[in-house]
């Protein structure tokens, strides 16, 4: 029995999976990450994306900050790319806990997922610091330089999880229920080295850990079974019907 049968076996027999994913579930959409080549951390900039994309360049730099985010951060007409629509149909069918994911996107939801635990927040959520008033994506899109609430001119900044910011804690606490009730775990697309999040898949106590990532992970041996390989070849062989 080959590696995606065994797969395909254990979804069938699980009732709780939960599926924690990373920028490779992403990227087959043409989403750049950040640590490969082509990556967001080896381009040329001013300054290194991650002190860009910190707390601090945030509050001392606003203008560079969305010059940088808007360019980079925002991809609005990506589309969902098998992984996700896999993963919304396997919920629909009722075998789907949860999708806890690393990314920004808003991609699964876009799919059909309704339960998406987003530990690093969503591009498409803004608010106004001042007052709290709601602004979707295109806000920021439009806006040339800072952009500023029109209700009362507050800065309006993206409800994502910026470097030396805390994960929120009502997302955290719903992650690790999820994965402590879980009966089957896949990881999928992400290297596990950005913590805390990383962190969280130890909650898991079951025994139909899957592990599907091109690269090597410090989880692997961990892993009951282990596909080195892109998220989309390996989804794309599964007969969502029969499962």
């Amino acid at each position: 029995m080959n590696k995606i049968e065994i797969f395909s076996n254990w979804i069938k027999e699980s009732k709780s999976i939960v599926f924690f994913g990373g920028a490779g579930v992403s990227t087959e959409s043409g989403i750049p990450d950040f640590r490969s080549v082509d990556g967001l951390y080896n381009q040329q900039y001013d300054y290194p994306p991650e002190t860009i994309l910190s707390h601090t360049f945030f509050r001392k730099k606003t203008d560079e900050f969305y010059k940088f985010y808007r360019a980079k951060m925002l991809c609005p007409d990506v589309e969902p790319n098998i992984t996700h629509k896999v993963l919304a149909k396997l919920e629909e069918k009722g075998k789907l806990t949860s999708v806890i994911t690393q990314n920004i996107d808003g991609l699964h939801q876009k799919a059909g997922s309704k339960r998406v635990l987003e530990l690093h927040g969503s591009t498409l959520r803004n608010y106004c610091e001042k007052c709290h008033k709601f602004f979707p994506v295109e806000t920021i899109i439009n806006s040339k330089d800072v952009p500023r609430c029109d209700n009362c001119g507050g800065i309006i900044k993206p409800d994502v999880v910026l470097y030396e910011e805390g994960l929120n804690e009502e997302t955290l606490q719903n992650a690790i229920s999820d994965l402590s009730n879980a009966d089957m775990l896949i990881i999928g697309g992400t290297s596990l080295t950005v913590y805390p999040a990383a962190n969280l898949i130890y909650y898991y106590q079951g025994n139909k850990l899957v592990l599907i990532n091109k690269t090597p992970t410090p989880a692997d041996k961990k892993a009951n079974l282990c596909i080195n390989s892109g998220l989309g070849s390996v989804f794309s062989q599964l007969n969502i019907d029969a499962l």
